[in-house]
Parts: C-alpha cells; sequence; structure tokens
C-alpha cells in the first residue's frame, strides 16, 4: 500500500511527559488527603497532567464522544443480535439523541460526533457532514474476502488522522471512543486472535446485544475462517486491517495513532475499539500511554486485547451494550479526577 508509511508513527508518537507526571506527584504530596487515600483517581490526575504537558491539571471540558459506524458482510451469516446492515438504524437513534450514548453525552456536556465509513444505506438517507467520509457501502465477508481493498483501507485510515487533527485543532480535551456497527465484534475478534495468536474461540463474545449459543457457534466459525486470512498479513497492519477490520475499524486505528501524535487523550469502549488499540500499538509502541480503557464490557476480544495492551479497565458493570455507553461512563471519573488534582489546595 504506496503513500502511507505506518512507520513514522513510531517515531512521531511521544509518551506524555515524564518530568510533568513527576511534578504532578510531588504536588500530590503536599495536599490532602493522603496520598493514596483517592484510589486511581490519584493515578489518573497524574497522567492527565503528563498528556496535558502541566500542573496543575486543567479541566476536562471539551469533550467528544466519537462514534465510527459501519456495516459488516460477515453480519450476513447472522453472528449478530442486529439485523446485516443494520447500523444505519444505530446512526439515526444516535443523532436524534435517543441512543444510550447519546442520552449520556448529553447528561456529561459531550459533544456526539458520528462518522459513517461504511453504513450500507443510501448516504443521501443521512446528514452529509455524517457521510462525507464514507469510503463505501459495507465492509467485505471477512471469512471469504477482504473486508477492503488496499486502496480502500489507505482512505479509511487516513480519514482517521484528519478526524484526529480536526479534533485536536477544535482544542477538544479528550475523546471517548466508540463504534456504532453490526458484525464489528466479529471483525474485532479476529484482529485480536491474529495478533495474539489464538484461537477463534478465545476471542469469540456474544457482542453487545447478547447472541444465543447458535449464533455464537456460527460467530466462532466465523472468526475462525477469518484467522486463516489475516495470519498470512500479519506484518504489515495496514494489509491486516484491509483484509480483516473493515472501513470504520481502519479509521478507528487511525484516528488512535494520530491523536497520540497529536498529544490528545482517548477513552476507549468495547471490543471494537480496543481491538483497534491492539493494531495501533504494533504500529507504534508508545501510543497506549495516550489512552484509557473506560470499562470492562465482559468480551473476550477486548479482554485479551486490553491485557496485551497493559490498560486496566476503570469500571466493570457489566454494560455491553457498546457504542461508546461505557466509556462515557468513565467520563466523570476522569473529570473528577482532574478536579481533584487542580483544586485541592496544598498544605500550609
Amino acid at each position: 500500500m504506496s503513500g502511507l508509511n505506518l512507520d513514522d508513527f513510531a517515531t512521531l508518537i511521544e509518551r506524555p511527559d515524564p518530568g510533568i507526571r513527576r511534578d504532578a506527584e510531588e504536588r500530590r504530596e503536599r495536599v490532602g488527603p493522603r496520598p493514596g487515600a483517592l484510589g486511581r483517581l490519584d493515578e489518573l490526575g497524574e497522567w492527565l497532567a503528563a498528556a496535558q504537558g502541566g500542573v496543575p491539571v486543567k479541566p476536562v471540558e471539551r469533550v467528544t464522544a466519537l462514534l465510527f459506524a459501519g456495516d459488516h458482510g460477515v453480519a450476513q451469516l447472522g453472528v449478530s443480535a442486529g439485523p446485516a446492515g443494520g447500523a444505519a438504524e444505530l446512526v439515526r437513534a444516535a443523532l436524534a439523541g435517543e441512543s444510550p450514548a447519546a442520552v449520556l453525552a448529553r447528561r456529561f456536556g459531550a459533544r456526539l460526533r458520528v462518522v459513517d465509513m461504511s453504513v450500507d444505506c443510501d448516504p443521501a438517507e443521512l446528514p452529509e457532514d455524517v457521510t462525507r467520509h464514507r469510503v463505501r457501502r459495507g465492509s467485505g465477508r471477512i471469512d471469504v474476502e477482504d473486508a477492503l481493498t488496499a486502496e480502500e483501507a489507505e482512505t479509511a485510515f487516513r480519514a482517521g488522522m484528519a478526524i484526529a487533527d480536526e479534533e485536536a485543532d477544535s482544542g477538544t480535551d479528550l475523546v471517548v471512543l466508540g463504534d456504532l456497527s453490526v458484525g464489528g465484534t466479529t471483525a474485532a475478534g479476529t484482529l485480536v486472535g491474529a495478533l495474539c495468536g489464538t484461537d477463534a474461540s478465545v476471542v469469540t463474545g456474544r457482542g453487545g446485544a447478547g447472541i444465543d449459543d447458535l449464533a455464537w457457534m456460527r460467530k466462532c466459525a466465523a472468526i475462525r475462517d477469518a484467522l486463516r486470512r489475516a495470519r498470512p498479513v500479519l506484518g504489515d497492519q495496514l494489509q491486516l486491517l484491509a483484509a480483516s477490520g473493515g472501513a470504520d475499524l481502519t479509521a478507528a486505528t487511525g484516528f488512535l495513532l494520530q491523536s497520540a501524535v497529536r498529544r490528545t487523550p482517548v477513552i476507549l469502549d468495547g471490543a471494537v475499539s480496543a481491538a483497534c488499540a491492539l493494531v495501533a500499538q504494533r504500529v507504534a509502541f508508545r501510543a497506549p500511554d495516550w489512552w484509557l480503557a473506560g470499562q470492562a464490557s465482559g468480551d473476550p476480544a477486548q479482554a485479551k486485547a486490553l491485557d496485551r495492551i497493559a490498560l486496566n479497565p476503570l469500571l466493570d458493570h457489566g454494560v455491553t451494550v457498546g457504542e461508546g455507553t461505557g466509556a462515557l461512563l468513565a467520563l466523570p471519573l476522569v473529570q473528577a479526577a482532574a478536579a481533584l488534582a487542580a483544586e485541592l489546595p496544598e498544605r500550609s
């Protein structure tokens, strides 16, 4: 795939400033309550200081809940609770403010942004600002064909990078990353299984809405077949995304890497964003230092990916709906950590 050198990210991405983090730790020693009494809130405050590049921490006020949307051809096999081609309805619900993520974004003061990368509907059915980055209608059926062509994968990846730049340039403090997809967790399981060298059964979950045993077996078989196609291209992460990821996951991976370049912190949601993060880590090993895992969804692919990346979820409430919902639930915790780190007075 010409024109895009992923190796550049390893050079461009730097870790959050360790000197600033030490300054934040020293400041924490001088305020009450005693260090450690606030648990992970102390750690979050220090991480935010390093990510922002200053002490004390600034409030986390400009937040975008970013949802990449797409349909996956593998959903035709009955691997999802939702109907194949059903991502358009998820997008409409989010835009109408009627999805769980939309409700939480509104409640927590986050801007909701939906990006259609491969929804299987006429683009005229959705707003132009939602569809302007669309690569194709639906991604290919990954058990028997590539999700994307090489050119489509590069276009989707660059779209994710461009969106990261737009968010950084607009002054976004933090991004909550989620997805609106049907069949997305099957693609995610394939990516995680391929990168971790595991069997399909180890990374096959029951999806956001939950599936019965027969659907789980169909999903496991689809991931098994998709893994056979993914393993030969493990050495090239963009080819891997083209073979097994789809336009929405490819864009999310590009977004995560470019956000790390632009020093924009990101909260990951469920299996899909975790799979993209695992691919991104293979590209640039320092990139995960810019991410938080919002919640444990219970999906085995997410758990496997987060373990490999060494990210510990902030919450574990059994939220499986996806769509950024679990990550949004972690947002108030991050905002609380910022407020405490900034506003607790130093002892005299």
